[in-house]
Order: structure tokens, then C-alpha cells, then sequence
């Protein structure tokens, strides 16, 4: 993952108030899309 798309993942999960700083910059690439996909993407299954 870029570093541009890295940081704008990071700001909407502190946005979130899910997690501390520390904790989103001590997490991997994939934790921070796992958690972004988590908390921001829309399924199929949420529009039923």
C-alpha cells in the first residue's frame, strides 16, 4: 500500500475512535485495510 493511501486509511480509523495513534502506527498494511474494510466498506449484505 502507498503511503499516501496508508495515511488516509489511518485518519478515518482514528476518525473512528476505535483506536489510539499508537495503535494504528504500530499496525501492519493489512491490519489497517482489515480494519478500514471492517469499518467503512459497504457489502452486498448491508443494503438488505
Amino acid at each position: 500500500m502507498s503511503q499516501v493511501e496508508r495515511d488516509y486509511k489511518m485518519e478515518h480509523l482514528l476518525e473512528k475512535n476505535k483506536f489510539t495513534q499508537q495503535d494504528i502506527l504500530s499496525m501492519s498494511d493489512e491490519q489497517i485495510e482489515y480494519y478500514h474494510w471492517l469499518y467503512f466498506e459497504e457489502s452486498v449484505y448491508d443494503l438488505m
